[in-house]
């Protein structure tokens, strides 16, 4: 599947992540309405894909720099070999329920994302398992599990995605009410008005917008491309702060000869930027 679909991006012009695994098919994609109407299709084309559901926002312009489609062992990784996903999940709730669902006594509400992304934005009252990455969950879950006694679940994530791993897992762990938002914050941002939402802050992404709010348009928040988390423009008057190279955030977590490389890459981004035009290079994304 990896090889026809990364052709059909590329004839198209589209960019962005597409990751395949044998939970199914997720990821971002940016192009022309054509473009992306023409990958959509050929999505759907594939055995067990017709239903697959997408969301859409406006981007000022094109948030990758080129199209990556990957085979995963997982879609998110959680590390429990025991959740599948496909087989059963927590109680759907559609944005224009959620607001009811997360105001009664007896439900707790667990963000499920990173702690960088908790940091912009997040649902009032939500609990934040102060979590590096995903695999961390479990062990987060089985430490404050007694927390939550006698409460009913409630989860979200960016896009849904991570919530139909983690919905499982407390399934399996012997949580009956579990409730997950169906389309994740996105589809919230989408559809619920301003003036109705709990919604507080921003919501990362991980694409050049680096955020979204409301209506899901483009926040303000900027990239530290040396530990990819968000930075505001307060963030970047800090003495901590050198572009590319390092923010309050990094500034302890890499050594002087890793800036230093940084710093070279940087140096080669603004030199490409100067010839008018972009430095791909072999930058990894480290947080994810």
């Amino acid at each position: 599947m990896r090889g026809p679909l990364q052709d059909i991006c590329d004839a198209q012009g589209v960019k962005g992540s597409l990751l395949i695994a044998a939970e199914g098919v997720n990821g971002t994609i940016a192009g022309t309405r054509l473009g992306i109407d023409t990958v959509l299709a050929y999505l759907r084309s594939l055995p067990g894909c017709a239903d697959l559901e997408h969301k859409e926002s406006l981007a000022s312009e094109m948030p990758f720099l080129r199209m990556k489609v990957k085979l995963k062992k997982e879609i998110v990784t959680m590390g429990q070999p025991q959740v599948d996903p496909t087989l059963n999940v927590g109680n759907y709730v559609m944005p224009e329920d959620w607001n009811d669902l997360i105001s009664q006594d007896d439900v707790v509400l667990i963000d499920t994302r990173n702690d960088y992304e908790f940091s912009i934005g997040t649902f009032e009252g939500a609990v934040d398992p102060e979590t590096a990455s995903f695999r961390d969950f479990p062990a987060w879950w089985e430490k404050n599990k007694d927390r939550f006694h006698n409460k009913r679940v409630a989860m979200f994530c960016t896009g849904g995605i991570r919530c139909e791993k983690s919905t499982n897992y407390l399934l399996g762990e012997g949580v009956e009410d579990v409730f997950h938002l169906k389309g994740g914050i996105l589809k919230y941002l989408e559809e619920i008005p301003q003036e109705q939402s709990m919604w507080e802050g921003e919501c990362f992404v991980f694409d050049s917008r680096v955020s979204v709010g409301h209506g899901l348009e483009e926040g303000p928040y900027h990239l530290c491309y040396a530990c990819r988390r968000p930075i505001s423009d307060v963030d970047m008057e800090r003495d901590a702060f050198e572009k590319g190279v390092s923010c309050h955030q990094c500034i302890d977590e890499h050594s002087d000869e890793r800036r230093e490389r940084f710093r070279e890459r940087q140096k080669q981004v603004m030199l490409a930027e100067k010839r008018g035009g972009q430095h791909i290079g072999e930058r990894k994304d480290v947080r994810a």
